[in-house]
């Protein structure tokens, strides 16, 4: 079977209205795709920004996929969200992008956007906190609800990530 490695790190966000900012990420692949080895999601820490806008998190992604065919290639789902000095959480923004295809170093900027709601829920979430969020995770990389969706753009993440692939010669594909 043909193996994609991707190596890297979640550098940070910036361009979000909120600070107080950590990042839960998760990967997903199609039916024909198996994790070897890594985590398919994670967490990062909360880090307020001291000086400019920029939160760093330096979060490490280490996965090793081995697969029979192309179709399902993985994609990077994110969601950033914010924590108040209560510790109470709320949703900054949700994301996606693909894991580049060509081996070698890549840095990847995924812009992120948030449901808006109604009035009422906008106004909640200015004054209590809190706002909507999707039921099904999978909306954010699915694409079949997401264009009935109004949303209000976020800011955006920072990737850095490497790319190993073995054995795609094998069957017939030039990397």
């Amino acid at each position: 079977m043909a193996e994609v490695h991707v190596i890297g790190q979640i550098i940070g966000a910036t361009g979000f209205s909120e600070s107080s900012l950590f990042c839960k990420w998760g990967i997903h692949t199609g039916a024909a795709w198996k994790l070897l080895s890594g985590v398919r999601e994670g967490q990062t820490q909360v880090d307020t920004p001291q000086v400019g806008d920029m939160a760093y998190w330096s979060h490490p992604i280490d996965l090793h996929f081995a697969t029979k065919g192309l179709q399902g290639w993985p994609k990077l789902h994110l969601q950033v969200w914010s924590q108040d000095s209560f510790g109470r959480c709320q949703l900054a923004g949700y994301g996606f992008c693909h894991v580049p295809s060509s081996p070698g170093t890549h840095q990847l900027d995924c812009p992120t956007w948030r449901p808006l709601g109604s009035w009422q829920e906008q106004l909640a979430r200015a004054f209590v906190g809190g706002g909507p969020q999707l039921l099904h995770a999978d909306t954010i990389y699915s694409g079949a609800d997401r264009y009935r969706l109004h949303t209000a753009a976020g800011g955006t993440v920072r990737l850095d990530l490497g790319l190993l692939l073995r054995h795609f010669d094998r069957y017939g594909v030039e990397c």
